[in-house]
């Protein structure tokens, strides 16, 4: 079994402690008496009467001061998830804008459970302030074993910045950061666009000069306060999770709680530390050379971490200066720890859950890598090469406290169908694989989406490739037994999935036989040689030549055709059971690895190709080799700025990601195919043009990869206007002023994609006919019931699918099952079989009215695998248990 982690080591949060200290100006009265000669001299005048409302104006201010500082006082009597809901319900308002909010009230909220707190306060004041769709009803409150994450979005309105809170959002597993100070010390905060924007270009101090208080005040929750403490950019997937445009980024900024006022926070784990010191305590990240360097590494925090400290390892050889290691990125570990770990892993979640933490001191060390089981070892034992560590220890903070662990992210598993790319048909065109077999491809592909709609067996390989739109719902369906004729949401599903499909296809993304994807390693033995690899399939070790490559290459050389080569008695003495993986060699002046687009071992994954058609036309070319050494930046260390400025540039680094993003890699990207188009289109038969055309193409890779790199190495990286092209190819979709038609292989491919989908492009009109086992009579369901369920349903027709999905469905779910899902389940099935043919004739009466067979998600969103459950049974027949991944693989194609 091969581990991928992303290891840290955790030392002790501890922050310092904020104490509240309230600003009352005291009001003293007096009894009324007769006045004196003196004061019937002092009789009012306007300057007398404007001090006596300047005094009437400080008086009544000190009294809002107080009655405010009594009401958040009172607010730390309540649990947390209280609190912040309050907070959320508030909306755009300030609690002391509230006039439901006052003391006596908050101190008669304790005495209520979650279950009743929520309606309390929505009902009381959150109806006013916060749309239907945000509020947080039917949480499970209390499952510990899910992360809960609390957001935090910021406004600018009226020149002001606007604090606004939202959740708490469920999550299945937690990183290292929530393990170490808990899901309620992180605030997970969205800064929104700001108006005018434009015009302030990439100057990032105009917009530090907008959100500086925000860096240097922190954000205040009641009396907690919590401060910037790290930034990461999740890329397109994180941008596209985004609703909406105000917050449409895919950085993700994290704040942590460093003080309060209450006394329930009293004993925190970050006590009496500032964010600096905090850091420290997760690891020594200050010892790293550059400040691109602390952001990427004090990154790992968010996703898993290990601190295991051994003696390093590997063949290193020179070039320009760095060290080539044939090990990059991957260690060892003994079979008794693998042994604890799940079998399945990804990002971070599992089947079911290991003994996998371990509280020892490391010192600050951070690690990250790939760990591949050898039974060689002695138990409890695990090796890590220096190529894993990413941050030093400081031996000044050796007696600091730690949190040390080994967090395991992801595990090597059965692979997906492989997939080509635009990049990888270039390159495997240009190296001699004909046209024509791309063509056939295509042409297979979009007859196998054709028959979708028609074949059980054909619609059920289709909604398992995409079953992560529906949570293999639609797989569900057909398996219990649903035809695509008989429902009218599974026909949309499958016409939509279809259609996504044809939209892959046009995009270069097709289907390719005895191929797929595997996570890469090195040799335990240093039996193989330079041009052999050892692959581990389903049924062991396979052999003969294989055509290796790793995403995201660009090089003419980034392809290689290896040796698949058996060693003798690996799984027996070494990797034991462990599958799925490939192995390189450790021999040779240079790693593989290193040769295919920059490489190494800490989790990269490598397309693995027995496919013939590929091994028979397809001839290798030079491996890549920078064509200039690497540029070399005089950068200042994280030592040399004291605490408020380091804070001050890190948040600068933050802002720079979120408003002024990098575009170098899409427009390298961008550039390289479109010289690659002219290419293979033979448009420059002239070898002295061609020459130049495969010379920018080179220029391109060097500058693609190393503004991949650029994150960590901190160097601005752009693509010179020589390299930029003014006209595209018809299938990148600039625009027809931008393009021209290309007859390229990858234009051939968009127009016979192209021609199908503009058939296929509107999903014809469906006929909403309820199927008969759902419409018999709901038993035992209330008119009471049924008319939540029906308000329910005209929520979410209010909302876009998207916002539900993330936000409800689980949550109805609870509501049906009393559980996450119906497997789950205490309730009586023949109750739920009820409430859920309930729901299924209050979503089909109204999506038949308006005839739009969209309308009919809710049902199955809701109470989908009660539906099947239930469908199954009442066709009758015999049933068998199957692993779903048993059918999933059954199921699926062109492996």
């Amino acid at each position: 079994m091969m581990f991928l982690f992303d290891p840290c080591v955790w030392c002790g949060y501890l922050l310092r402690e904020y104490q509240y200290t309230p600003h009352i100006m005291p009001i003293y009265t007096s009894p009324r008496t007769s006045h004196s000669r003196a004061e019937l001299d002092t009789q009012p005048t306007p300057a007398r009467m404007m001090q006596a409302d300047l005094s009437l104006v400080n008086a009544n201010t000190s009294k809002a001061t107080a009655n405010l500082h009594m009401t958040t006082m009172a607010l730390g009597e309540l649990e947390f998830n209280e609190v912040f809901l309050i907070y959320v319900y508030l909306g755009r308002n300030k609690i002391e804008d509230v006039c439901e909010l006052r003391e006596d009230y908050i101190r008669s909220l304790p005495s209520l459970s979650m279950k009743d707190f929520e309606p309390e306060i929505w009902h009381r004041f959150g109806h006013k302030f916060v749309a239907e769709s945000d509020r947080r009803r039917n949480l499970d409150w209390g499952d510990s074993s899910k992360a809960r994450v609390y957001h935090c979005c910021l406004e600018i309105a009226d020149g002001s910045v606007v604090t606004i809170f939202k959740g708490p959002y469920l999550e299945t597993s937690r990183n290292k950061l929530q393990k170490v100070v808990g899901d309620e010390n992180i605030l997970v905060v969205k800064f929104s666009d700001i108006p005018g924007q434009r015009n302030f270009g990439n100057n990032v101090g105009a917009y530090y000069s907008v959100y500086h208080k925000v860096a240097e005040d922190g954000i205040s929750l009641g009396l907690r306060r919590y401060r910037y403490l790290i930034h990461k950019d999740g890329g397109k997937e994180e941008k596209r999770k985004e609703g909406t445009k105000k917050f449409s980024s895919g950085v993700k900024c994290y704040f942590l709680r460093t003080e309060s006022g209450w006394n329930r926070d009293d004993g925190y784990i970050l006590s009496n530390k500032t964010i600096d010191e905090a850091r420290k305590l997760f690891m020594h990240v200050h010892t790293v050379p550059t400040l691109a360097k602390y952001l990427a590494r004090f990154a790992l925090v968010l996703s898993k971490a290990t601190t295991l400290l051994l003696p390093p390892n590997g063949n290193i050889v020179f070039s320009h200066g760095e060290p080539l290691i044939h090990t990059d990125g991957t260690g060892l570990i003994s079979e008794d720890i693998a042994n604890k770990c799940p079998t399945s892993v990804v990002k971070g979640n599992f089947s079911r859950t290991p003994d996998l933490q371990e509280r020892r001191e490391y010192n600050g060390l951070a690690v990250k890598g790939t760990l591949l089981v050898d039974r060689r070892l002695l138990p409890g034992t695990i090796k890590i090469r220096r190529s894993m560590i990413k941050t030093a220890s400081d031996p000044n903070l050796q007696d600091e406290q730690s949190f040390n662990s080994l967090e395991i992210v992801g595990t090597s598993k059965y692979p997906k169908r492989a997939f080509t790319s635009r990049f990888l048909i270039a390159l495997l065109h240009y190296g001699g694989v004909p046209a024509d077999y791309f063509l056939e491809l295509v042409r297979k592909a979009l007859k196998d989406v054709e028959k979708a709609c028609y074949k059980a067996s054909d619609s059920l390989e289709v909604a398992y490739n995409h079953a992560n739109l529906d949570d293999s719902m639609s797989a569900r369906m057909i398996l219990s037994g649903i035809q695509p004729e008989d429902d009218a949401y599974l026909q949309y599903q499958l016409a939509f999935m279809s259609r996504e499909e044809r939209e892959g296809i046009k995009l270069g993304r097709i289907p390719i036989e005895e191929s797929y994807y595997l996570m890469g390693t090195s040799d335990p033995t240093g039996t193989l040689k330079p041009n052999e690899v050892c692959v581990i399939h389903e049924n062991g070790q396979i052999s003969g030549d294989v055509l290796v490559y790793t995403n995201p290459g660009l090089h003419f050389g980034d392809i290689h055709v290896l040796t698949a080569t058996p060693i003798p008695n690996l799984e027996k003495e070494i990797v034991g059971f462990s599958k799925y993986v490939i192995i390189f060699p450790i021999s040779g002046p240079r790693s593989l690895a290193d040769k295919m687009a920059n490489s190494d071992f800490d989790g990269d994954m490598y397309f693995v190709s027995r496919n013939p058609q590929l091994l028979e036309h397809f001839r290798p070319s030079e491996a890549w080799v920078p064509r200039n050494p690497p540029k070399k930046v005089e950068q200042k260390n994280p030592r040399d700025y004291g605490g408020p400025q380091l804070e001050s540039l890190l948040f600068k680094e933050f802002l720079k990601s979120r408003f002024v993003p990098s575009y170098t890699i899409g427009t390298a990207a961008d550039c390289w195919l479109v010289y690659m188009d002219q290419l293979l289109v033979g448009q420059v038969q002239e070898s002295k043009r061609e020459m130049e055309i495969k010379d920018k193409t080179l220029d391109l890779v060097d500058i693609y990869y190393e503004s991949l790199d650029a994150p960590k190495t901190g160097i601005k990286v752009d693509v010179p206007d020589a390299l930029r092209v003014k006209k595209y190819p018809h299938y990148m979709e600039k625009g027809d002023d931008r393009s021209y038609h290309s007859t390229s292989v990858l234009g051939q491919i968009y127009d016979e994609a192209k021609a199908l989908s503009e058939q296929s492009k509107d999903i014809p009109p469906i006929n909403i006919s309820p199927v008969a086992c759902f419409t018999e009579v709901a038993v035992g369901v209330t008119k009471e019931r049924k008319e939540q369920w029906k308000r329910l349903y005209d929520e979410y027709r209010g909302e876009s699918t998207a916002l539900y999905d993330k936000k409800y469905s689980k949550e109805e779910r609870d509501m049906l099952y009393d559980a996450e899902e119906f497997d789950d389940s205490l309730r009586n099935y023949n109750e739920v079989f009820g409430e859920a043919c309930a729901i299924y004739q209050i979503v089909y009466e109204y999506a038949q009215s308006q005839n739009k067979a969209t309308l009919c998600g809710f049902a199955w969103k809701v109470a989908g695998r009660a539906l099947c459950h239930l469908h199954a049974i009442k066709r009758g027949g015999e049933t068998v248990l199957c692993s779903q991944s048993v059918l999933r693989d059954a199921f699926k194609k062109n492996r």
